[in-house]
């Protein structure tokens, strides 16, 4: 989604768009890892996603804490939309993952094939609380966009406290 050529009139849609796909990365990677048993497995703390060599499926290895490889899984990608593309808030390297010198995960890193899940971060992921926040803030996107238009004069956000109350 390139907007090198749109004027500031759709910005708000713009970033709207973006907020939009980064949740839709981060839901589905949560649903991918959650068709594997590492999610509910909690010796597994990192998952390598190497995502390079086949456009058909994903191969994926668990790690523990030591950075010792615990097993694999494969994920077969029948369709665009369940590609395993790096997604920041789980990646290794955002999180501040520590990844022990000498371990396979390392040797598994330094490939770069790939990138690898902080399975701590992937557990702590609610989809319905990520739903509520990205609603939100792509409210806030277009609204900009439709405030300078014309087309909103002002909001309210938040309950509706008084149930009789005309709005």
């Amino acid at each position: 989604m390139s907007t090198e050529t749109h004027d500031n009139e759709f910005r708000g849609y713009f970033e709207a768009l973006r907020l939009l796909s980064h949740h839709e990365g981060r839901a589905r990677t949560h649903a991918r890892l959650s068709r594997t048993d590492f999610l509910a497995d909690e010796s597994v703390v990192a998952v390598h996603v190497e995502n390079t060599s086949r456009a058909d499926r994903v191969f994926l290895s668990a790690f523990d804490r030591h950075g010792r490889l615990l097993r694999g899984d494969t994920l077969y990608v029948d369709y665009a939309n369940q590609r395993l593309d790096v997604t920041a808030e789980f990646d290794h390297d955002f999180t501040g993952m520590t990844v022990l010198e000498g371990s396979e995960l390392k040797a598994a890193v330094t490939r770069e094939d790939g990138w690898v899940i902080d399975m701590h971060a992937l557990r702590e992921y609610d989809l319905a609380e990520d739903r509520r926040a990205t609603q939100r803030a792509v409210l806030l996107a277009n609204l900009g966009d439709l405030m300078a238009s014309g087309q909103a004069r002002g909001f309210l956000l938040g309950q509706h406290s008084d149930p009789g109350a005309a709005l």
